[in-house]
């Protein structure tokens, strides 16, 4: 499932970046999600993969740190990206005449620029705020990677609560954020395609947004359930089971949504890929 995330992401840029046609905005924007989601996928799966194989499990304090870094830092612009993807699909439908002016390289180039920007900053704040809390007891993590409920549970001083509580606020603020930018920008979608006449027109529209809200639905689905959770008795299996599915699950079903619901993304891998295999059927 791990290589077959890699090779899908690499597959979508390639495929993006040699396919002249595919220059467009929307394409841009799914190229820099795959590459998001590679990172963050090199940030966790292949330490989890070696711990699975390993008999003496141990991570140094500086790899702590950066892998709870990079995690979110990617995790927060695989987020800022898919909002910033809903917007380029709600100027594409609702305000198409004005499409080549608000989505000009230089508007792009920033939204991109943003999302990256926001990214590295949330994973700078939370990654700060835990590491600067003083450790104490048995140095054990129990879970699969780095994530910030169970070193809070290593972590001692009057502090820990307050950090708890702002990073959660912050974490959940951004996901919220972005979810409800996303909503707000389908539910003038959704009226706007209500609006068109023909109903090739309605269907043309909504299957330029098809794979996008699927992914969307996919990412904040598993997001509210890691986020959202009630308050209970802490489950290490449930809280390992939910960030395996979020980590491995996610990533790997995000490439193949894209690369199925889009028939332009899928006829262009074919004539990158399959014509220079076959040089017959070009």
């Amino acid at each position: 499932m791990y290589l077959s995330t890699v090779l899908g992401n690499l597959l979508i840029m390639a495929t993006v970046g040699l396919e002249r046609s595919l220059h467009a905005p929307m394409y841009l924007f799914l190229c820099a999600l795959s590459l998001s989601e590679l990172l963050y996928t090199v940030a966790i799966v292949p330490r989890l993969l070696a711990d699975l194989l390993a008999t003496r499990h141990a991570i140094a304090l500086p790899a702590c740190a950066c892998q709870m870094l990079f995690s979110f830092a990617f995790g927060f612009t695989h987020s800022f990206l898919l909002t910033a993807m809903g917007y380029d699909r709600y100027v594409a439908i609702c305000r198409p005449l004005r499409y080549r002016v608000l989505m000009a390289p230089r508007g792009c180039a920033c939204l991109l620029g943003c999302s990256w920007a926001g990214g590295c900053v949330m994973g700078l704040v939370v990654t700060s705020a835990i590491f600067h809390l003083p450790f104490c007891g048995p140095n054990r993590i129990h879970h699969f990677f780095c994530h910030v409920p169970p070193l809070l549970q290593l972590a001692c001083g009057p502090r820990v609560l307050l950090v708890a509580r702002a990073t959660g606020l912050l974490c959940i603020a951004a996901l919220l954020s972005c979810c409800l930018l996303i909503l707000l920008s389908y539910a003038l979608i959704a009226a706007a395609i209500v609006r068109i006449p023909s109903a090739e027109g309605r269907h043309k529209a909504f299957s330029t947004c098809a794979s996008h809200l699927t992914v969307v639905v996919v990412h904040y689905g598993f997001a509210s359930v890691i986020y959202l959770k009630p308050h209970g008795p802490p489950s290490l299996e449930g809280d390992s089971l939910m960030g395996v599915t979020y980590t491995v699950l996610t990533p790997f079903l995000s490439p193949i949504i894209f690369s199925l619901r889009n028939e332009e993304l899928k006829a262009a891998m074919r004539k990158t890929f399959l014509s220079r295999l076959s040089p017959s059927q070009a």
